[in-house]
């Protein structure tokens, strides 16, 4: 099964009035009575945030008090986990038409937030003269007039798709500006920002567009299991990490194949009751803590429709504990154990997508096109494989991470990570982990994640583009 989506910042012609109905100005007008409504609310409870660093010793005491409505605690966990700040304690009421939260954080060294400007920011982006606090419809984190086309990438994974990937892009003369891959359940997703060398922005050339299209769905078409794929142009691109869970999420990444053998260890333990007499359902999660664990958490619990309203999160030690009081948002609780367990599933995957499994690898060199086809064709060439990256590039610099394991399912060879770094140039790429620690994956289920490619199939096999070998 495989999706592809493309968005570009265009402008689209409006629809010839004469053959089609105008909903798009009733959607409109819509759209700007529930603004001015939103504001009207807004202006009358502004938001008030406050900024503690003398209650605590260890931590920086976040307090955000608001009108309610849906989606508003994600929103704010977002704008404090893009500043990559650590939560470590969290209590969460919305009941009625008020929201009141607090958050402990700090940042990724484990001290209080003290530099001005951060807190400044911390302030404007959850204060009274925020946007955080916009329509929903909007989608959390959009941003637009971006010069960049972004690619969305779902199916089934496979050994080598991130290298055959980035080389089409690159023999259409793309570069990737930023990218983040997941793979969970030999599912595979990918958002990536590319631009055209030609012009240095966005690629308005429809019919490299439609061949970008058509490419990219050959790639996908290889994996065993198939899903048409799709375009779709927008002007507007919506939060990168978001949306990836939504990618996952509808292509129900969640569900386990019949006979998987699961490590009980590793796995998260989420469970939920019903709690009959305060009309909620209780969601309890007890897993390994790590970064984003509660945007990841409460942003599928919203994609699912539920309300938070009531939580507490304990985070300060290596175990996380989350307890959300919910609803669904037609106000009632879970009605059956099917829905119950759609829920476990659900929270399991947004877990285990982001769990980083493998030896950690940052390269940092000066960007170019065909940077990430290179890297990522000496990963398979060496019999490497990816099971999560992350690039950006900043003012012409690249700064991306990689995490590898053997393509094999073997523990990874300290030479064969050596010949990688002395071929890529041992200064630009780095280790950031330790070999020894990493155990091999079991030979009964082999791993095909992004980025190994037997070295019996060549991607010019497919005849798309020329050799990169």
């Amino acid at each position: 099964m495989a999706m592809v989506s493309t968005h570009t910042q265009t402008h689209i012609a409006p629809p010839n009035k004469s053959h089609l109905p105008n909903i798009a100005t009733v959607s409109y007008s819509q759209n700007i009575m529930d603004d001015e409504y939103e504001k009207f609310i807004r202006r009358m409870n502004p938001p008030r945030v406050v900024i503690d660093n003398e209650s605590c010793k260890s931590a920086t005491i976040i307090k955000v008090d608001s009108a309610n409505k849906h989606g508003i605690l994600l929103e704010v966990v977002q704008v404090l986990t893009d500043l990559n700040l650590v939560i470590t304690k969290a209590y969460i009421t919305s009941d009625g038409g008020w929201f009141m939260d607090v958050f402990n954080v700090t940042n990724q060294e484990g001290k209080k937030i003290t530099d001005e400007a951060m807190l400044d920011y911390i302030m404007k982006s959850l204060g009274p003269d925020s946007s955080f606090a916009s329509s929903m419809r909007r989608s959390v984190g959009v941003t637009t007039g971006i010069d960049y086309t972004s690619i969305e990438l779902i199916g089934s994974d496979r050994p080598g798709l991130l290298s055959e990937v980035s080389a089409v892009l690159t023999n259409l003369k793309c570069n990737v500006i930023n990218a983040e891959v997941w793979t969970h359940n030999t599912r595979a997703a990918a958002i990536m920002q590319v631009s055209d060398e030609e012009n240095g922005g966005i690629i308005d050339d429809p019919e490299k567009l439609s061949t970008m299209k058509q490419l990219l769905c050959n790639v996908l078409r290889c994996s065993n299991k198939f899903r048409d794929a799709k375009t779709i142009v927008s002007d507007g691109v919506s939060h990168t990490e978001r949306r990836l869970h939504q990618l996952m999420f509808a292509d129900r990444d969640y569900e386990r194949t019949t006979g998987e053998e699961l490590n009980e260890k590793e796995r998260p333990n989420v469970s939920v009751i019903n709690w009959k007499d305060k009309d909620y359902s209780v969601v309890t999660i007890r897993c390994k803590d790590r970064p984003k664990l509660l945007f990841d958490t409460i942003c599928t619990l919203t994609d699912m429709q539920y309300v938070v309203f009531h939580g507490n999160v304990d985070a300060e030690g290596p175990v996380a504990h989350h307890e959300y009081c919910i609803r669904h948002i037609d106000g009632s609780p879970m009605k059956s154990d099917a829905e119950r367990q759609r829920v476990i599933q659900c929270l399991e995957a947004a877990i285990e997508r982001r769990v980083s499994e493998g030896l950690k690898l940052e390269l940092s060199t000066t960007d170019r096109v065909g940077l990430l086809s290179d890297v990522t064709r000496i990963f398979r060439e060496n019999g490497l494989t990816v099971t999560r990256a992350e690039v950006t590039t900043r003012a012409g610099k690249a700064v991306n991470m990689f995490y590898v394991r053997d393509s094999s399912g073997y523990r990874i060879d300290a030479k064969i990570i050596e010949s990688v770094r002395q071929t890529i140039g041992q200064t630009i790429l780095r280790v950031k982990g330790n070999i020894e620690g990493l155990n091999p994956v079991p030979q009964e289920s082999p791993r095909f994640l992004f980025g190994g490619l037997f070295k019996s199939r060549s991607f010019c096999n497919f005849g798309l583009v020329r050799s990169y070998s």
